[in-house]
This record gives structure tokens, sequence and C-alpha cells, in this order.
């Protein structure tokens, strides 16, 4: 497999063997644990705040639709409700299956092109499948997805749409991911959350909030699911301080619907994560009771300041209207988790703060939990 020339390897981050590219997939081969990326930072990049990250697979290897280069929209109305300085919107709707997810399923399929796969697959609450459907498709793999039943109607349609073959799960995330253990067959590349190169292909978002010159932010508030976004940040702030670029520490929020918040009680207890045995949120895609990169978004929040919050589903949904009715912008269900955390926690933001909020799925995608809410309340 051909690599970056800045790429040195992926290390386990609990047995610390370290592997080449060739050898990965998701996990430590050695001991299943959580892997990570490590470049040698002087090899590549621009020092002037570089708006791309380092990645395993060169450039011209990179299957994209373009992807990322979303815009992050300043939000007067609601950074004077919320009694700050600035708050901007990161929305990642923009991206081409209308998710955030697409910027990581881009690297993962790069990476199984680049080692002559013929087929990827994953478990996924749903729009992992229909990213890695159109992805697959533009590089003429075979992509197989297994899905919850409770999986949104869009995602189900355009996984078919895009030519994926699409697994309908009973149950809820965990059962998908049970039936996509025993379903997955020799010489499927792994694409699931576990995967380290969509962790890499997420630092991008970073990298642009900070690349066109505009102000680090003070908090970065990110709705979690798998925690793989809190923990590509995270690894995206470490890469610009270690290269000398950005010395700047912006606190990492992890918010997540009360019903389902592995991630967020383990970051205000100070535990290690423990399973949700339980899970019930309206918000299909962070329904993950037993996030693949916990851990690691667990650590990222600990390490720049942060904190874990939790949020109703009414609140979350409410937040979402509001947001769309003030700024424009379609916010999903899943970003008015992050915007609900906001407004849960103002006693923690300075008046002078600036604040990215992450709404990491299109509107349109989860239009009818929207609809829902305000027909809820007559409307």
């Amino acid at each position: 497999m051909e690599t970056t020339s800045g790429f040195r390897e992926f290390e386990c981050t609990a047995c610390t063997a370290t592997f080449d590219a060739e050898r990965v997939e998701t996990r430590c081969p050695s001991c299943a644990a959580v892997l990570v990326a490590r470049y040698d930072l002087s090899v590549d990049g621009d020092k002037d705040r570089p708006a791309a990250p380092p990645l395993p697979v060169p450039g011209d290897a990179l299957v994209s639709i373009n992807e990322g280069e979303t815009p992050a929209t300043d939000c007067e109305t609601l950074a004077e409700e919320i009694g700050i300085d600035r708050l901007r919107i990161k929305d990642e709707g923009r991206n081409p299956t209308g998710a955030v997810t697409d910027r990581g399923i881009a690297v993962a399929i790069s990476a199984a092109t680049q080692r002559g796969a013929d087929d990827v697959a994953l478990p996924t609450t749903g729009n992992g499948g229909q990213s890695a459907a159109a992805y697959a498709g533009r590089a003429g793999l075979g992509s197989h997805s297994y899905v919850p039943a409770r999986c949104p109607f869009v995602n189900k349609a355009m996984i078919n749409v895009h030519g994926g073959d699409m697994n309908v799960v009973e149950g809820r995330y965990p059962d998908a991911l049970d039936a996509y253990e025993s379903g997955h067959e020799d010489g499927w590349a792994a694409i699931g959350p576990a995967s380290p190169y969509r962790r890499e292909g997420l630092k991008g978002l970073y990298y642009e909030l900070v690349g066109d010159g505009s102000p680090v932010p003070d908090a970065i508030v990110v709705p979690a699911g798998h925690g793989i976004v809190v923990a590509a940040i995270h690894s995206a702030i470490e890469e610009l301080q270690a290269a000398d670029v950005v010395a700047e520490t912006p606190r990492l929020y992890a918010v997540q619907p009360t019903g389902c918040a592995p991630i967020a009680t383990a970051c205000e207890t100070g535990s290690d994560i423990e399973s949700e045995s339980q899970p019930d949120t309206i918000v299909g895609p962070l329904e993950v009771p037993d996030p693949a990169v916990g851990t690691l978004a667990v650590d990222a929040v600990e390490a720049t300041g942060g904190t874990g919050v939790t949020v109703s589903d009414e609140d979350a949904l409410q937040a979402a209207v509001d947001a769309a009715s003030t700024t424009g912008i379609e916010m999903s269900a899943t970003g008015g988790v992050a915007l609900a955390g906001v407004r849960e926690r103002t006693d923690e933001f300075d008046s002078m703060e600036n604040v990215v909020v992450v709404n990491p799925v299109a509107g349109s995608k989860e239009d009818d939990l929207l609809r829902s809410h305000l027909m809820s309340q007559g409307l």
C-alpha cells in the first residue's frame, strides 16, 4: 500500500505495538485495542496554518467527492442569547451525502482501494452506510452495510440508490453490530467506526477552523455517538501544536442525549466508560451504547479541559428548530444536541469567548423528527 512520506505507522493505544498500513483495518491485530496514526510532521505540511491534515493515503490516491471545506457560519442571535462574543455553526451537513461521516469514509475507502479490496463492510446507525455506498460506488467497490431497523428511511433508500448492499437488522445498533460480526466475509475490508482511517479523515474539520486565519475557538461543542469526531479533533489539535503551527488548545465538549450517554457520563464522573444497558433516544445517530472509540473521546475532553454534557431529546429538538428559525441553517436533531449542550452549560462560557458548534448531519435527513416536534406543540 502506498502511503504519504510523512506517515510512519499505526500505534496501539493499549499494547503500544506498531503496524504499517498494510496490516491495519480497524483495531490492533494483537490485542484488538484502538489504533492511532503517527507521522513525521517535519516531512509534510505548511507552517502557515495548513488547511489540510497529514493523512496515511496520498492525495492522488484519495477517493473524493469534494467532501470538506464546509462553512462555519456566525450566528449572532444565538451568541447574544447565550451571552458570548461569538458562536459559529460548522455545518457538516454540506458534505456530499449530508454528513460529517463523508470525511472519514473517503479516507477509509481510499485505503481499502490501495490495499486491493473489492468490497467494504461496516455496521452503522445509518449515515455511515449511506456514505460508504456513495464512496464505494465511486471507487468501483462493493459495499455491505448492516443497519438497525429503526435507521432513518433516507439512509436506507440512499444506500440502495448508491448501489450498496444493505442488511436491515431487527432491533437497535448493537443488533446490527452482532449481525455484521457474524455476516462479515473474508476479503471484505472493514471500515467500521473503529477504523483509524476514518478518524484521520475527520481531522480536516479542525484544520479548516484554524486554517483560514480566524481566531482559534475557545471551545468546540460536538454531539457524540462513537466519539470519532471528538477524538479526531483532538488529534488535529495535537498535530498542529507538535508542528508549532497553532499553540492554543480549544476545550472540547462531548454532548450526548440523556437516554444514551456513556461518553458524557464518563467525562462527568471521571469513571471508565460503561455500556448503556437500555439506550433510548430519538436521535438515532447518537444511540450508541458501547462507543467504538469512547475512551479516546473521554481522553480528548479531559486533556483539553472540556467536559461531557447530557441533554434531553426535547431540548435537542428545540435547539435545532431554534437554530433553523433564527440563523437559516438547517440544523439536524443530532446537531441540536450540541447546541442544547451549550445552552445547558452557559455558565461555563466567558462573555468574550468564541465557540464553535458542530452540526454533523443535514437537517433534511432528520426532518421527520423536527416536524414531529413542531406538531407536538400544535404547529
